[in-house]
């Protein structure tokens, strides 16, 4: 066969290769400058000015200040939110201290309490009374200004931001009927209202990778956008009407949804496109992000500091430059490496690369035809192509800020894809309407409902899945590790020696793990009586009481890990409910237990207390209408293979203050001793010393195994854990606690009593099981 021909470099005469790199560089130097310039100005105010010279003594002023965002609720323990605790963006305009009066205008973080902050607007002026602080390293404000009492509203808010608030409060009105997890959802994935998010469905989405959906984009400002070039062609408007019309819409729009970094880089760049589509220009999405990013770095360069807004360029930019090349790889059949649309074809046709040209037509042929691999239909290649773009692109600035990669997230992002355009506008159509006709608005919200519902269930489905998030080195080192796998990646794959040698290696890895692993090592193990949960520092374990039903005694700190325990071993029935005490670290997680499961009653303790635990409790339990009932000594129920005893507290016994407060909540504990047919467990509750006494003098006991009281501090009774004759030990425990749990005391004392300690701060859930006749421990791993 003859070696084939060497085609020279073509360049035509007379015609040097553009010094391309040469432009770049001096357009990015000249770019860096400006950036670097703007942002040493804006420190230079912020730094200097009678605002951070009161800051750095901490002086306590009196204060007028325009809003320039929503008040925030601040979150708290457990991912909820402190209803009375807010955070929110202001401008301060006026300083009033002892030394006299002076103007100012610089912008500040805002820390305040109290329900008077929850239904105030941008552009409201108010007078407060606090005291400065200096801002976080790093943070582009003046000061935080740490509010005492309520504000004094000076002023209403302007008319644009009140028919703004006008319509986001309506929303959330009209998404009253539908069920709590979409009420919170629909209003965030619209105009980013999250004050109604449920925990657990923001956790879900953002394992899912769909974190974006109630964050609003430019994906929401393009289906608004898109909805008015439509009606405004329906109604026969020119070219430029119709760019002036999608102009306003996304205008408004972003006042509707408060301009976050993700909508003002969605705004810009929508701008852009809508003056080329009225002026007939070409559209060039590149170079229209590129402006933008430097518009925005220019005059809001703290934007520099925020993930939401590198991740919007970042997905931005894949599905720019990316998602073409992959989308026409999936579909067109003659896609071609070299030449076509792409830069490198581009170069080639100007004669500044070498340029392989074959003048053979192709001939077409059996064999040929046969073997080349099959094509989606476009729409589906587009489908596939945008949000696995988008992924990858995104990926750097995930591991960068979480350690973590999530390989579920182009299918959980590919088949929500059909429910977002429809959730959104008709939530923003419900928006409008609210105001005026409430009736219309419920009307458009219930299919809305079905649109997040949908969203929803993909999400918890997607981070149920095994494995739907990798750990992986954080901050610049795993981004470097990321590199250092895409640059060994990229030439293995392109080079078709070696392509199906690595692709079979990667499957057969994937198949390994998850297939063979999930196998061999099932969670829940078959058959479990018993598992406790781990959920820091904390109590949540939950007694076998047949298919698909558990017992739950406490719920833990958290409601997104309880809930996601929970969902693990496949509970969605709890017949009974024990909370041992009213401290945070056992019901703060409440509602983790009852969302989307039915609780049949709540049994608590005797000790009634005035704190915010007991009161969360009570509130949850009215809000849902569960029974609740007070433990009493005696008390038995039989779920499935469980039998429950509650042993304590005794009601009729004076309170056992022990050491302090903490210590007379600790000593009410409700304790259980659950009986199954190969053995028994002891649930101590948080008793200390004074309690467990006490227990012994009133009741004897033997158990297999103990969980291990006050998650084994080092009050204990040695007579009590001795008359217990236990085997095994289980310690619900959080890594690294402040509290010295368990303390070194405790577990020298159960290694002297025979008894083997289980540990979830080393060995994560722990299950009980039967085994030849008796009972073991199971551990599922951290």
């Amino acid at each position: 066969m003859a070696e084939p021909r060497r085609w020279p470099r073509v360049r035509r005469p007379g015609v040097r290769p553009s010094p391309v790199w040469r432009n770049v560089t001096v357009a990015t130097l000249i770019c860096a400058a400006a950036v670097s310039a703007s942002v040493a100005f804006r420190i230079q105010a912020l730094t200097t000015g009678p605002a951070a010279e009161l800051a750095a003594k901490g002086s306590s002023i009196t204060a007028r200040i325009a809003l320039t965002d929503d008040p925030r609720r601040r979150a708290s323990g457990g991912g909820r939110f402190n209803q009375d605790s807010y955070v929110v963006r202001a401008t301060l305009e006026i300083i009033q201290t002892a030394g006299g009066r002076q103007a100012v205008s610089v912008p500040i973080t805002v820390f305040a309490g109290g329900r008077d902050w929850s239904g105030l607007l941008p552009s409201q002026h108010l007078e407060v009374t606090g005291r400065l602080a200096k801002a976080t390293p790093g943070d582009l404000v003046a000061a935080v200004l740490l509010v005492r009492g309520p504000p004094r509203v000076l002023t209403p808010p302007s008319q644009l931001q009140t028919v703004a608030g006008s319509l986001r409060s309506g929303l959330r009105t009209a998404a009253d009927i539908l069920p709590p997890d979409q009420r919170g959802l629909l209003p965030g994935l619209v105009v980013g209202d999250v004050s109604r998010m449920d925990p657990q469905v923001a956790s879900d989405l953002r394992e899912a990778g769909m974190n974006h959906l109630h964050a609003v984009s430019g994906a929401n400002l393009a289906i608004v956008a898109g909805a008015t070039l439509a009606i405004s062609r329906l109604i026969g408007l020119s070219l430029p009407m119709r760019a002036g019309f999608a102009a306003i819409a996304m205008l408004a729009f972003a006042v509707v949804a408060r301009p976050s970094p993700s909508v003002l880089r969605a705004l810009l760049m929508g701008l852009v496109a809508a003056v080329a589509l009225g002026t007939g220009r070409a559209r060039d999405g590149f170079a229209a992000l590129s402006a933008t990013v430097l518009l925005l770095m220019l005059f809001a360069p703290e934007l520099a500091r925020s993930y939401g807004f590198a991740l919007s360029v970042a997905a931005t930019a894949g599905i720019l430059i990316l998602a073409p090349r992959w989308r026409d790889r999936l579909s067109s059949a003659d896609a071609e490496e070299e030449g076509g649309d792409s830069p490198v074809g581009r170069r080639a046709e100007e004669g500044s690369v070498p340029v392989r040209r074959t003048f053979d037509p192709p001939v077409a042929s059996p064999g040929r035809d046969a073997g080349r691999p099959y094509r989606f239909p476009r729409w589906v290649a587009e489908a596939v192509a945008v949000p696995a773009a988008a992924q990858v692109a995104v990926t750097p600035v995930l591991v960068l800020m979480s350690g973590q990669l999530t390989p579920v997230a182009v299918l959980a992002n590919l088949l929500v894809t059909p429910a977002v355009a429809p959730a959104t506008l008709l939530g923003f159509g419900a928006a409008l309407v609210a105001p005026l006709w409430p009736d219309a608005a419920s009307l458009l919200v219930i299919p809305a409902g079905y649109a997040v519902g949908w969203i929803i269930a993909v999400a918890g489905w997607a981070v149920d899945l095994p494995f739907a998030t990798l750990p992986w080195p954080s901050g610049l080192l795993g981004v470097a590790l990321l590199g250092l796998v895409v640059a060994i990646a990229i030439p293995v794959l392109r080079h078709r020696v070696w392509r199906a040698p690595a692709l079979t290696v990667a499957g057969a890895a994937l198949v390994t793990v998850l297939v063979v692993r999930p196998v061999a090592g099932p969670w829940p193990p078959k058959d479990w009586l018993m598992v406790m949960c781990d959920v820091g520092q904390g109590d949540g374990l939950v007694i076998a009481a047949g298919p698909g039903r558990g017992v739950v005694v406490d719920a833990g700190p958290d409601p997104i890990v309880m809930d996601r325990c929970l969902r693990r071993i496949g509970v969605d029935d709890v017949p009974l409910l024990v909370l041992t005490h009213p401290h945070a670290d056992h019901v703060d997680g409440l509602t983790g237990v009852l969302r989307n499961r039915r609780v049949g009653a709540v049994v608590v303790s005797p000790q009634r207390t005035e704190g915010r635990a007991h009161a969360h409790v009570s509130v949850t339990l009215g809000q849902r209408r569960i029974p609740e009932w007070t433990a009493v000594p005696g008390s038995r129920w039989r779920f499935g293979p469980s039998e429950l005893s509650v042993l304590a507290p005794d009601p009729s016994m004076s309170e056992m203050h022990g050491q302090g407060e903490g210590s007379t909540i600790n000593n009410s504990s409700v304790v259980l001793h659950v009986r199954w047919r190969a053995g028994s467990i002891l649930l101590g509750g948080d008793l200390e010393t004074e309690a467990q006494e006490e227990l012994l003098r009133r009741v004897r006991v033997r158990a297999d195994i103990l969980k291990t009281p006050h998650h084994g501090s080092n009050r204990q009774s040695p007579a009590f854990l001795a008359s217990l004759g236990v085997r095994a030990a289980l310690i619900s425990v959080g890594a690294g606690n402040d509290y010295g749990h368990p303390a070194p005391s405790t577990l020298a004392l159960l290694r002297r009593l025979g008894a083997i300690t289980y540990r979830t701060d080393r060995s994560g859930d722990l299950a009980v099981v039967e085994r030849d006749g008796g009972l073991a421990v199971v551990a599922r791993g951290p």
